[in-house]
């Protein structure tokens, strides 16, 4: 199995992101102490036995899948849930599935005992060549989409391309569309590269390396604008389609 590292440079916040596949497997080798498991529901059906089996969490905290689950309420639940079951400081939290898994395990984490450390185990292309990345967490408000969060990054993500083989085509396309993006603003080659190849069908036997570039580029700006307050704004680059 190739595994590709990139290395987010934040001093004392400092992070390894594995890139291949199978590299979830790797999951088994944590030993960040107990570890609590945070899914949603959709992703439990597909791999809630590897989550029980490779992870071995002594607990699963499991909500229902959608944006709508992206609220204060389901960070406050998953802390009570983790004080229930008696987490302390030194406990690690595991996200495995999506961008909604990964904001709101991120920010439990933060404000769970003033901070504890957690993995993300992205599921999604999405949240693969982006939301995983970069240490932004957030839940929603009835006012708008993030408005409550903060900057907490992982300890470490694994991210392995073979999940993306379950993933229904529209998750796939809101993935492409970051995929293009940084190709847009900073990989001309990359750009060339989709182009060339037309289609996700196409890009099935060099998706580990397309997913690499992806991350590169976001460790990259992510180091240079930790908070978001300049030359990371540019990731808000947005695509529109046109039709004639």
């Amino acid at each position: 199995m190739a595994v590709e590292t990139v290395r987010v440079g934040l001093e004392e916040r400092a992070y390894d992101i594995l890139i291949g596949s199978g590299v979830r497997e790797r999951a088994a080798e944590l030993a960040y102490g107990r570890l609590l498991t945070v899914t949603d529901s959709e992703v439990d059906e597909r791999y809630g036995k590897w989550i029980d089996t490779v992870i071995g969490a002594d607990s699963k905290f499991i909500f229902p899948a959608g944006e709508a689950s992206k609220t204060p309420v389901t960070v406050i639940d998953i802390c009570r849930y983790a004080a229930l079951k008696k987490y302390d400081r030194k406990s690690c939290f595991v996200a495995v599935g999506g961008g909604v898994v990964g904001d709101m395990t991120g920010f439990a984490a933060a404000i769970y005992m003033r901070g504890v450390r957690f993995v993300q185990i992205p599921t999604s292309l999405l949240a693969q060549v982006d939301s995983s990345v970069g240490g932004k967490v957030a839940v929603d408000l009835p006012q708008g989409k993030n408005l409550v969060g903060a900057f907490y990054h992982p300890k470490l993500v694994l991210i392995d391309p073979q999940v993306l083989r379950t993933l229904p085509e529209h998750f796939i396309m809101d993935g492409m569309g970051e995929v293009i993006k940084y190709g847009c603003i900073r990989d001309a080659a990359l750009f060339e590269t989709l182009k060339e190849r037309g289609s996700f069908e196409n890009l099935q036997d060099i998706l580990p390396e397309i997913i690499f570039r992806c991350v590169d580029i976001k460790r990259q700006v992510v180091e240079n604008d930790q908070f978001d307050t300049g030359e990371r704004m540019l990731l808000n680059f947005v695509i529109h389609s046109c039709t004639s």
